[in-house]
C-alpha cells in the first residue's frame, strides 16, 4: 500500500472514532438534559381518579413538599425520585469520557497526519529548489 493511500485511510478511520466520540458526547448530553429536566421542572401528580396535585421541582420548593412531603400525606415526593435523576447523571458520565476520548483521539490523529502530511510536501519542495540550485 502506498503511503497517500494509507494515510488517506488512516485520516477516514480518525474521522469516524471522531464522529463516534462526537455522537457519544450528544448523548451524554441529551442524558444530562434529562437529568436537568426531572430536577428543575415542576410535575403533576394524579391523587385519585380525577384529581391532580401541581408539584414544585425537586430543586426549588417551598416547604420541602417534593422532599418530606410523603410523611404529610403529599404524593409529590414519591413521584420523581431522586435514584432516578442520579442514576441518569452517573449514567452519563462514563459516556462523557469515553466520547471525550474517542473525539480527542480522532481529533489529534487528524491533525497529526495533515501535520506529517505538509512537512512531507515542505521536503519535497525543498529537495526540487535545492536540484534547482546545483543544476
Amino acid at each position: 500500500m502506498r503511503s497517500v493511500a494509507y494515510d488517506l485511510e488512516f485520516r477516514e478511520q480518525s474521522g469516524r472514532i471522531r464522529d463516534w466520540g462526537a455522537g457519544l458526547l450528544f448523548l451524554a448530553a441529551l442524558m444530562w438534559g434529562w437529568c436537568a429536566i426531572l430536577l428543575l421542572t415542576s410535575y403533576s401528580v394524579e391523587t385519585s381518579p380525577g384529581n391532580t396535585t401541581e408539584c414544585a421541582s425537586r430543586l426549588f420548593t417551598d416547604g420541602s413538599t417534593a422532599n418530606d412531603g410523603l410523611r404529610s400525606g403529599d404524593y409529590c415526593a414519591s413521584e420523581r425520585d431522586w435514584p432516578e435523576a442520579l442514576a441518569v447523571l452517573g449514567l452519563s458520565m462514563p459516556v462523557a469520557l469515553v466520547g471525550t476520548a474517542l473525539f480527542t483521539t480522532g481529533t489529534v490523529s487528524r491533525r497529526m497526519s495533515a501535520h506529517g502530511q505538509a512537512i512531507r510536501d515542505l521536503d519535497r519542495l525543498a529537495d526540487r529548489a535545492a536540484r534547482r540550485r546545483t543544476t
